[in-house]
């Protein structure tokens, strides 16, 4: 039963999503007709659909339904409660099922909200929305039929990849990185109904970078709690590989993160329409293309899929999306037309648009070091990496260059600024940028580009201070001092500047952070006996013993090591080697102590059979804690930019409030 009615609604949101589309395009330039109505109708049945198909997945999963394909590949009794659920996005097939139910849920909240808001675009926008809803449900009702029924049932399945279990943030990390990659759909959409439509105005705008910001911050969030997965998860000691499942996230990240930059020219100066539009564009064609890396079985990697036929499916629709894309740009973007820039381009304008040129520039040389091997071995038969050390020598200068532009762009006032005016802006915070380098060069760093990264950070940390106190400083020279209301109606008034610097803040200490334990990394590798002691930095580790650990999907042995620093015990560390019934070998996880200024991280290696012997990986990673902190400090930054201003509505009553009195006073002076 659950089959048929898991295909029945796969089929339903497949039909409506078809009609829905063609009615949107038909009715696209008659806002008011039938047509659309029923479009939007069928926006928001799809939606239903797919969530419903996703909630009936997951109770199959949880009741173990074995009737169910996709819970006779994932599935398994033994599972504890919280890994059944989230078997829905741990394998392909349930993965395109999560995915289609989040972009059922963008396309209703965007639908609302765009129909409200700009009626006029909404036809164009949704057609395009709907198209893809239809490609992806054609997808999970061709090749990856998650619903198809088994005869006869199994008695028990395998469980999902041990990887998967091995980590509640299994639980968060693809959730967030679906509402990433699958919110770039609304944008695309928008910019798409902008070029059929012929216009790009400030009214759009704002909608188009909130649609962007969003899907932008969970993209954010998900690439950094990826890291912290492989961190916690691999035993590597590391964070970030290059690896090309890695890269095919921070792909679109890079575009977009491009696009809300060019976004404020385009509101402030009403330039760059055209490359603004390119730009979000290319961050939706960016997500496919990531797509069907992770889900064509063509790159080998701890993070991708296997093969399946969803892959060539997936090309397909990638090339389509193509040819959309350039079609568009080539017949309709001079009709965005742009008024013409009054600054120059030594404004703050100028230092956006290099810093475009440079995002688009990592993009590439990224994108080129990730389908490089594929390209040749597609061409030669040939196999070849292309690893870290070309991805270190390539995107580092280009990352310090970023930083710098991130310090100087700020600064600089729109427009034209005088040569005095530029000197005293960009002159002042050398000195916290020197500071910071000569403290890092104290404290024994001695790497060049993490010399530069420490004073370029220091320089954009003084610029980012000190444009966020701009207002308050501004405030306290009129006199009245800054009172707790006061405080609050600024921080209002400029929420989204503010939250701006504060993403900046959060990108200054990532950076810090990253160059930091990038170079300044120490690393051990112990052979301990029971009772055995030995130093790595300022701590000594001592095997105290292994101990077996019992759990309903997997067995476990723990070794404990005593953990002291200076002498003096400061608690214990617990790796394990985990044993799952569908792995031939053990799967590590690591125990890691953070510390404000480093990590203590401990891996083993090898276990002797008796457990009184062990082999342990231990690495001391300087600041590695502070990427997770600066990414919370990001997240909320984007959120505070994302909040409606509640000053608008005060504002917009005290308009009216004004007219009517105004109109009153004036009749009352005739009478």
């Amino acid at each position: 039963m659950t089959p048929l009615m898991g295909q029945l609604l796969i089929l339903g949101a497949l039909g409506t999503a078809t009609i829905g589309s063609i009615l949107a395009f038909s009715s696209a330039w008659r806002p008011g007709g039938t047509g659309l109505r029923w479009a939007r109708r069928s926006a928001f049945a799809f939606a239903a659909l797919v969530i419903v198909a996703n909630l009936l997945m997951i109770w199959a999963l949880v009741t173990t339904d074995f009737s169910v394909g996709y819970v006779t590949q994932v599935g398994s009794r033994a599972l504890p409660l919280w890994v059944k659920v989230v078997s829905l996005w741990s394998s392909l097939e349930g993965s395109i099922l999560f995915w289609l139910a989040v972009l059922g849920t963008y396309i209703a909240l965007a639908t609302r909200a765009i129909a409200r808001r700009h009626p006029e675009y909404i036809g164009c926008a949704l057609g395009v929305w709907l198209a893809c809803g239809a490609f992806f449900a054609l997808l999970v009702a061709g090749p990856a039929q998650p619903f198809a029924s088994v005869v006869p049932p199994p008695l028990d399945g395998p469980g999902p990849n041990p990887l998967l279990q091995n980590h509640v943030l299994m639980a968060i990390h693809p959730p967030f990185l679906y509402l990433g990659y699958v919110g770039m759909t609304i944008p695309f959409g928008i910019v798409s109904a902008a070029l059929l439509r012929g216009t790009l105005g400030p009214d759009i705008l704002g909608s188009l970078r909130t649609w962007v910001l969003l899907p932008w911050t969970f993209q954010t969030i998900a690439i950094v709690l990826g890291g912290r997965w492989a961190y916690e998860v691999l035993g590597w000691g590391g964070y970030w590989s290059w690896d090309p499942v890695e890269n095919a996230s921070l792909l679109p990240w890079l575009t977009a993160t491009a696009a809300l930059h060019s976004m404020m020219v385009t509101e402030r100066k009403g330039t760059l329409k055209g490359w603004t539009s390119t730009l979000v564009l290319a961050t939706f064609l960016l997500t496919i293309l990531g797509t069907f890396m992770t889900r064509s079985g063509v790159f080998n990697s701890v993070h991708a899929f296997t093969q399946s036929a969803i892959g060539p499916m997936l090309l397909v629709f990638l090339a389509i999306a193509i040819v959309w894309t350039v079609g568009l740009l080539a017949m309709r973007i001079d009709r965005l037309e742009s008024q013409p820039s009054s600054g120059a381009v030594s404004g703050r304008e100028g230092a956006f648009l290099v810093n475009n040129l440079l995002l688009v520039v990592l993009t590439l040389t990224v994108l080129i070091g990730t389908v490089f091997p594929l390209v040749v071995e597609a061409l030669t038969d040939r196999q070849i990496s292309v690893g870290r050390p070309y991805f270190d020598r390539m995107v580092t200068p280009i990352g310090v260059m970023l930083l710098f532009l991130m310090g100087v762009g700020p600064a600089l006032p729109w427009g034209r600024p005088s040569g005095a005016e530029v000197r005293g802006r960009l002159l002042q915070p050398l000195g916290s940028g020197g500071l910071l380098a000569v403290a890092g060069w104290m404290l024994g760093a001695r790497d060049p580009w993490l010399v530069v990264t420490l004073a370029l950070s220091g320089y954009a940390a003084h610029v980012t201070v000190r444009e966020m106190w701009r207002p308050f400083a501004s405030r306290l020279g009129r006199g009245g001092g800054l009172r707790v209301a006061v405080l609050e109606d600024l921080a209002r008034r400029g929420r989204r500047r503010l939250g701006g610097f504060v993403v900046h803040a959060g990108v200054v200490v990532i950076a810090i952070a990253l160059a930091v334990s990038g170079t300044m990394q120490e690393s051990q590798e112990l052979h301990l006996a029971q009772g055995q002691t030995a130093a790595i930095g300022r701590y000594t580790l001592t095997f105290v013993g292994a101990r077996a650990v019992h759990d309903s999907n997997r067995d476990s042995i723990v070794a404990e090591l005593g953990v002291a620093m200076a002498g003096v015990p400061t608690g214990t560390l617990a790796p394990r080697l985990n044993y799952y019934p569908a792995s031939r070998e053990p799967i590590g996880t690591p125990d890691v102590r953070t510390s404000p200024w480093s990590d203590l991280y401990v891996s083993i290696l090898n276990i002797d059979p008796t457990g009184r012997a062990v082999t342990v990986q231990a690495l001391i990673n300087p600041m590695v804690g502070w990427i997770w902190v600066a990414t919370v400090a990001m997240a909320i930054g984007a959120v505070m930019a994302l909040l409606p201003r509640r000053s608008d509505g005060v504002s917009a009553a005290t308009r009216r409030g004004v007219i009517k009195g105004a109109g009153r006073a004036e009749l009352g002076g005739r009478a």
